[in-house]
């Protein structure tokens, strides 16, 4: 039968740069627009690529299609093709267009379906009609949130809550308002998880509800895993694929978690690391809200919003797209396999993209302002450019454990027993108390215990504060680690800079004697993560060189790395404090070990340096026990 075709044009008063992020979710549209949800399935082939077949039930009616990969260059068009098996159509597809058009934009429309039985024809018009309209409609919706006319993006009516639901989350809000983390965002949070569309609060992620509510990113952390406790919300472990990354594998507990796992959409197998493809996702409880089965689209370009140029390319083609793309990091790839290219472009023209039997290859630049792309194969392949940032909103596993309130909040969180993940890099920070074994004779074991154990309430607020958290105490030192370098700098300073406030309000309160003095070391690198005593921690040379640093400081410094004091993060932090480079032997490591000691303006500490190492030698070696202990 012959296809039905309808194209329709506006003009919006933004660029096609502001309109895309809107225009393109359309997951978000079809929800919107109470359109109906679906699942996938995705299978393998011989070659290599991976067919995707849809199915749903709308209408009545039971639909069966393929689902053709989106095509799209970003800010300039997007097009999508299903190929249906059952259903009144045989083919269903809309096109997207954005054109600059004075200060603004013509955007163009373009529906086009295929009957194939008497029904498709019979409902063809009527579809393709009220589907133009609906777009329109929401177009324009869309726009004035752009322009901060509406608080939503659509207009969108919430499925009905379950009995009761309402009254347990208005109990929910007082007790996270009363407890540490509420931050006065818990009625904001209730809200969102009742009005919100299923897009965003099926996987709900904290970073970028704060984004969206110009909140603190802690803050919003803070809250959700609080809401998990109290069965506001649930929350699960994705593993996400390196290629696509998408969520192809979850788990409710860390234990749970595999090492690996397969991407059926890319059909590669992909490890474990906690750094990079581990996130933390939240979602409603049931008693909450319930969400529905599948997804409203589950391959639109705003499923992968790293993906800037997305084709389809028949064997032996060659196409050239027009294409803006800003300086960065890329990757090219098959949208199957793990066959890439790392492209480093710094402007001017974009490598052309090649796919071969025997892989991806950049070719000669294009021209400005163009994308080429060209499949040297003998089979069709989907070309893709990728910006290679790591996914900007996944609270990864390795940010969430190195908060305090997860630690404090899910303190019997662990792997499997023998397990161990991978990290790329942490910033750990020792502290230990100097002459703590003084301390005791001159105050006696109650009142020193008391004053350490203040001192470890000091210590851990300074590091909450900053975004870190306190891995466990071992007699009187401290192991604490950050995501952030700088962060853990921060945290040292405030150390330093507190202690001598922290000391007064000691003596005011009661405990006599000399002041304490507290030795910090810090060192960033790479480690595993285990589990230790039922609770995450931190083995390798990173933690053994951290806390052999730490037995090198002599109180009332900070002891860094060379890599920690090189990291481009911390240089601005440390410019202008007193400073000391030196090589030491360190136990458990061959060679000297290069090392800056820092020093506040005015420190007792830097006017002893010229004493040198030996003034610290007793000090550093009374902390070797310590230090053991730490790093076993």
């Amino acid at each position: 039968m012959t296809a039905l075709r309808q194209q329709w044009q506006w003009h919006f008063d933004l660029p096609p740069e502001k309109l895309w992020a809107v225009l393109s979710d359309t997951a978000r549209f079809n929800e919107a627009a109470k359109g109906p949800s679906y699942t996938l399935d995705e299978i393998a082939q011989p070659d290599g690529s991976v067919r995707r077949f849809g199915h749903s039930r709308f209408g009545g009616m039971n639909l069966a299609w393929e689902e053709m990969p989106y095509q799209w260059v970003e800010n300039h068009s997007f097009s999508q093709e299903r190929l249906f098996s059952k259903g009144p159509f045989r083919r269903f597809g809309p096109e997207l267009k954005l054109e600059p058009e004075g200060e603004g934009s013509l955007v163009t429309y373009s529906l086009e379906a295929q009957p194939a039985n008497l029904l498709g024809r019979l409902l063809g018009g009527a579809v393709v009609r009220r589907t133009g309209a609906t777009i329109e409609r929401m177009a324009r919706e869309a726009i004035d949130f752009l322009k901060g006319q509406r608080e939503t993006v659509f207009d969108y009516t919430p499925p009905e809550l379950p009995t009761g639901a309402r009254r347990r989350l208005e109990a929910m809000v007082g007790e996270l308002e009363q407890g540490p983390y509420g931050h006065g965002l818990a009625q904001k949070l209730a809200d969102f998880v009742v009005s919100a569309q299923e897009i965003d609060i099926g996987r709900l992620r904290p970073l970028a509800l704060a984004r969206r509510w110009h909140a603190q990113e802690r803050d919003v952390i803070e809250l959700c895993l609080a809401a998990v406790k109290i069965g506001m919300l649930g929350m699960r472990w994705d593993l996400l694929c390196p290629s696509c990354r998408g969520g192809k594998l979850s788990a409710t507990a860390l234990d749970q978690m595999p090492t690996g796992a397969h991407c059926p959409s890319c059909n590669i197998d992909y490890d474990r690391n906690f750094n990079r493809n581990v996130e933390l996702v939240f979602f409603p409880n049931a008693a909450i809200r319930n969400l529905g089965v599948g997804g409203f689209c589950l391959s639109g370009p705003m499923t992968t919003p790293h993906v800037v140029v997305q084709q389809m390319l028949a064997p032996g083609e060659s196409r050239s797209l027009a294409a803006e793309l800003p300086a960065g990091e890329y990757r090219a790839r098959a949208i199957s396999g793990s066959d890439a290219v790392d492209i480093r472009f710094d402007g001017g023209g974009f490598p052309s993209i090649v796919a071969t039997a025997d892989g991806i290859t950049s070719g000669a630049p294009a021209d400005v302002g163009t994308i080429v792309l060209n499949n040297r194969r003998d089979t069709p392949v989907t070309l893709l450019i990728e910006q290679r940032d790591w996914v900007q909103d996944a609270l990864t596993a390795h940010r969430v454990s190195t908060l305090q309130a997860f630690r404090d909040l899910f303190a019997g969180t662990a792997l499997r027993p023998g397990d161990q993940a991978a990290i790329d890099r942490v910033t750990l920070m020792f502290t230990d108390l100097k002459g703590s074994t003084e301390l005791y004779e001159r105050l006696g074991d109650a009142r020193a215990y008391s004053l350490v154990r203040e001192h470890f309430a000091f210590l851990g607020a300074i590091v909450r504060d900053h975004d870190g958290a306190i891995v466990k105490t071992i007699g009187d030192a401290v192991m604490a680690a950050f995501a952030d370098s700088a962060n853990a700098m921060r945290a040292a300073l405030a150390v330093l800079h507190r202690i001598d406030e922290f000391n007064a309000q000691q003596h005011d309160s009661g405990i006599k004697g000399d002041a304490i003095v507290i030795k910090l070391g810090l060192h960033v690198g790479p480690c595993i993560i285990v589990t230790l005593n039922e609770r995450l921690d931190y083995f390798g040379s990173t933690v053994n060189m951290a806390a052999r640093l730490q037995g090198q400081s002599r109180g009332g410094d900070i002891v860094l790395s060379q890599a920690m004091a090189d990291d481009p993060a911390v240089k601005p932090l440390i410019a202008d404090l007193l400073q000391h480079m030196e090589n030491v032997a360190l136990r458990g490591f061959q060679d000297d070990v290069p090392l800056l000691r820092l020093f506040a303006a005015g420190s007792d500490a830097a006017g002893s340096d010229a004493a040198g190492s030996d003034a610290a030698g007793s000090d550093a070696a009374s902390g070797d026990a310590a230090n053991d202990d730490a790093t076993n």
